[in-house]
């Protein structure tokens, strides 16, 4: 997959898998655009703010002229329904949804023909745990955007998401029942989103648009009960 001198935008690109996405395309001669809330050698702002994206979207196409690859990677914050605020889930909704949207609309005069967006959901986009509904919102918000934005942007740019499993950015590896609670074998790490990311942002996959490719090793279709795959129940 050679993305010589494309240019790819990548929102939360600083670390985890918007950090090993945008290796990945460097490796292969493309020009990576971060933008990420903490300090770095990237654009720096807060894709929560209107003003910022409007500022970031006016540097790389002042800078391009044109966007080749968008991927709308920054998570949102996890807060429960006990505890979340407005102003948190609200939060949740401008970094999840509302930033995809808005950078997706910025560029739209912009994008190459046979563009790719690439939006990263989350396995918790169909399942969940309690007192996580602002990201889990967020996360099922993203996935259905990425269906609208593939049947708005039909025969010019190809949308799809990715909803990752178990990743853990530091690359730990595990053994004993955290694997193989994941019938792959083992815990997820960045590249494992990182080659789907490139895979989907190629010609190889010209194909494919508006889909959903959960990648999380399995561990959605592993029903469990008291005593599998070293999983005990207690009691409170």
């Amino acid at each position: 997959m050679n993305f010589e001198n494309k240019v790819v935008v990548i929102t939360g690109g600083a670390h985890g898998i918007g950090l090993c996405a945008g290796e990945e395309f460097k490796k292969r001669g493309a020009h990576v655009c971060v933008i990420d809330c903490t300090e770095g050698d990237h654009y720096v702002g807060d894709i929560g703010s209107k003003d910022d994206l409007e500022a970031f979207a006016q540097t790389v196409i002042e800078t391009y002229g044109r966007v080749d690859v968008l991927v709308n990677n920054a998570p949102p914050k996890m807060h429960g329904v006990d505890n979340c605020t407005w102003e948190q889930f609200q939060n949740a909704m401008n970094v999840g949804v509302t930033a995809p949207f808005y950078l997706s609309k910025l560029f739209s005069p912009y994008f190459s023909q046979g563009a790719s967006i690439i939006n990263i959901s989350s396995s918790r986009d169909r399942m969940s745990q309690p007192q996580t509904e602002s990201y889990t919102a967020a996360k099922g918000g993203i996935a259905a955007l990425t269906h609208a934005l593939a049947v708005s942007f039909a025969g010019r740019v190809r949308v799809n998401s990715i909803s990752p499993g178990w990743i853990d950015t530091a690359y730990r590896v595990y053994e004993g029942p955290d694997a193989r609670q994941q019938p792959a074998g083992r815990v997820g790490n960045p590249l494992d989103i990182a080659n789907m990311i490139l895979f989907l942002a190629s010609d190889k996959a010209g194909f494919i648009t508006g889909e959903n490719i959960c990648i999380d090793g399995g561990q959605t279709k592993l029903m469990v009960y008291h005593g599998d795959h070293g999983w005990i129940l207690t009691e409170n």
